[in-house]
């Protein structure tokens, strides 16, 4: 009776364990079919939704994407706190990046890819956010109204003898205020508020538009010098419009301080989101973001540079050509934004 008791109790309890492990694994599959990944970004670009496609496709993780202003994503992830659905965050420009940190919206993440792959200026010092594309802001000009010799440097647009022939955006433009920041960094507040009264005496017109306003406004004789980002000139260089390729074609473009501390260059970046419920699927996107594979998109078909060393330029990259970049590490562009906005306030830049 004993023994008949104990075989009882003994197939009772490896049934109880076969049920447990088989709903465990149930469990597991499930989770595995239901893997998602939840991106809020700022960016708008068909070379996203297509490299987002394509995570799904390697990984089986699905992609979920937010998309709205750096501004408007930064302000919702405030309101939901640790309710926060949010994985990641990518955004346009260092600035907002150290913003987002700031406001505690980011977490310091441990990975050896990202920290091998990315060169240490193009991420943040604690690893709240890292870099995945990067932009030079440089001078565009008419060839045939000023040389290049009289703009080779930032410091050259305050210059009297350009007055009246300079075109700029407005001192909002987190692209300007970063160029602020650099240029704070490099020469202190005193010069760079007199390179700030410089340039707003040097201006052909009221800040307004985008960069690809002010390229089109040097067509136009509006001015002869613009500043603007490059992306923005390899993609009309490369439009369906005619007439923004004869724009784009007409105009030249010179990487500032080759001589000294190079060009300044800004970032699209992404960071893992304070509560993440999907932390190890966001570090595996941001992995995957810096890949060859996607970087390689990036680069061809958004006409910016890939922060994988191992990728090559688009061609419309290499036919501008090797240039130096300022190697400053780009979180002192957001510790220095306040004191940038000050100074644009202060020259009177609109």
């Amino acid at each position: 009776m004993r023994h008949i008791l104990i075989t009882i109790f003994a197939l009772a309890t490896i049934w109880s364990c076969s049920q447990s492990t088989s709903n465990k694994e149930g469990e597991s599959a499930s989770e595995n079919e239901n893997q998602e990944v939840n991106v809020y970004t700022h960016r708008h670009y068909e070379a996203d939704q297509q490299l987002f496609k394509d995570f799904e496709e390697k990984t089986g993780i699905k992609v979920n994407v937010v998309n709205a202003n750096a501004d408007e994503l930064i302000q919702k992830m405030k309101l939901e706190g640790e309710n926060s659905p949010a994985d990641v965050l990518i955004t346009v420009d260092a600035g907002r990046l150290h913003r987002a940190k700031e406001a505690g919206l980011l977490q310091s993440v441990e990975s050896e890819n990202l920290n091998t792959t990315i060169p240490a200026n193009l991420r943040d010092v604690d690893n709240n956010w890292f870099g995945l594309t990067v932009r030079g802001r440089v001078i565009v000009y008419n060839p045939e109204n000023i040389s290049p010799e009289k703009i080779s440097t930032y410091e050259a647009l305050a210059n009297p003898e350009i007055k009246g022939r300079l075109l700029i955006r407005s001192s909002s433009n987190i692209y300007n205020q970063s160029l602020m920041a650099s240029i704070i960094a490099h020469n202190g507040e005193e010069a760079a508020t007199a390179w700030a009264e410089g340039v707003v005496e040097n201006m052909a017109r009221d800040p307004k538009g985008g960069d690809r306003d002010q390229i089109k406004a040097v067509f136009a004789g509006e001015g002869d010098v613009a500043v603007s980002n490059t992306y923005y000139l390899g993609k009309m260089l490369n439009s369906s419009s005619e007439e923004e390729v004869k724009v784009a074609e007409a105009v030249e473009i010179l990487f500032p301080n080759q001589d000294g501390r190079g060009a300044h260059i800004n970032v699209s970046g992404a960071g893992v989101a304070k509560y993440a419920p999907n932390k190890e699927n966001a570090i595996k996107f941001i992995e995957f973001l810096v890949s060859e594979e996607a970087q390689k998109v990036f680069a061809g078909v958004n006409y910016e540079y890939p922060v994988n060393q191992k990728v090559e330029w688009a061609p419309t990259l290499k036919a501008w050509g090797e240039f130096k970049q300022d190697s400053l590490n780009l979180s002192v562009l957001g510790e220095k934004n306040d004191l940038a906005v000050k100074i644009f306030d202060r020259a009177g830049w609109k």
